[in-house]
């Protein structure tokens, strides 16, 4: 079970800050998000100051309005750091770190760490008003002699997840029966709903993905189009269908409405549940849909026949 003690940052708001903090950054928006995420409510809970590496610092800063400064690198340079790797959860011994000079590590991505400043983790994500004027009004185009709608986001990670799921994590990505049951969820629910589908792997999104009710749109114009167009216009929908990765996770997290996940979607002697918790990754009202596992048992089937 995971436990949260949200007196604890309250009590130490009014606690002059001290040292310096930061995280290294890897990957891309989405991990780059829920690092920024994670320094930010750590660094706060421990009573000390948080700055952003330049690589996390430029992508963020040209997307959102984050307040997080970004370090000197003289400074980074000439303190004697701390390197302190982090589970991509919550644990207690993250919540007494006394150190003043400490750069976190890992992949962290998980609401855990800061459901006790989530509107301030919002607000840190305030998107630019010209990204944010852009997406509505692309939205808007859209609603255009449709009436009232509900704009649902989809996105569909592809791309190195074909090969990274079943190869390394034996896992699977989102098939179409997934989306199609997602989907339906929202067209019950829902008089006019409008999907609006972003994908590293659109040609497989047009093959796979019914539009015969009219009711789906590709972003782009069906070609894959960027990460910051893409991800703008999923925030600004009503709800999220995201399949896995933590670009799908932080469009649902930032949307704030009803949000599908893939779950199960490794088996269970899977060596990547030792580094992921679905319910630390996933925030509890959200609605898990089970992954379908069946190719992956096949696979082992025949070859334990050979």
């Amino acid at each position: 079970m995971l436990q949260r003690h949200p007196h604890q940052i309250r009590n130490r708001t009014n606690q002059k800050l001290t040292g310096i903090w930061t995280i290294e950054p890897i990957g891309r928006l989405g991990n780059l998000m829920g690092e920024y995420a994670t320094l930010y409510a750590l660094a706060k809970l421990n009573g000390h100051k948080a700055y952003a590496m330049p690589e996390m610092y430029w992508p963020l800063s040209g997307i959102f309005k984050i307040t997080l400064p970004m370090i000197d690198q003289q400074d980074f340079a000439h303190n004697y750091w701390i390197n302190l790797p982090l589970h991509d959860w919550m644990s207690p011994e993250y919540e007494d770190i006394a150190n003043d000079y400490v750069k976190l590590t890992g992949y962290p991505c998980s609401w855990t760490f800061y459901e006790d400043v989530k509107d301030e983790i919002l607000r840190e994500f305030t998107f630019h008003d010209s990204i944010k004027e852009k997406a509505n009004n692309y939205l808007s185009k859209l609603q255009e002699g449709r009436g009232n709608v509900t704009f649902v986001g989809v996105h569909v990670r592809r791309g190195d997840y074909l090969t990274i799921m079943p190869n390394v994590w034996n896992g699977v990505v989102a098939d179409g029966l997934y989306l199609q049951t997602a989907m339906d969820y929202f067209r019950e629910k829902y008089q006019n709903p409008l999907f609006i589908i972003t994908s590293n792997g659109m040609d497989w999104c047009k093959e796979n993905i019914d539009t015969t009710l009219g009711d789906v749109h590709f972003s782009g114009d069906g070609e894959e189009s960027s990460p910051t167009h893409d991800f703008a216009l999923l925030a600004h929908c009503n709800h999220t269908i995201m399949t896995i990765g933590t670009f799908g996770y932080w469009a649902g997290y930032l949307a704030r409405g009803e949000t599908i996940y893939l779950s199960n979607f490794t088996l269970p002697d899977s060596e990547f549940l030792k580094i992921f918790k679905y319910e630390a990754a996933f925030l509890p009202n959200w609605i898990g849909i089970p992954a379908d596992l069946s190719p992956l048992l096949n696979q082992m089937d025949d070859q334990t026949k050979k």
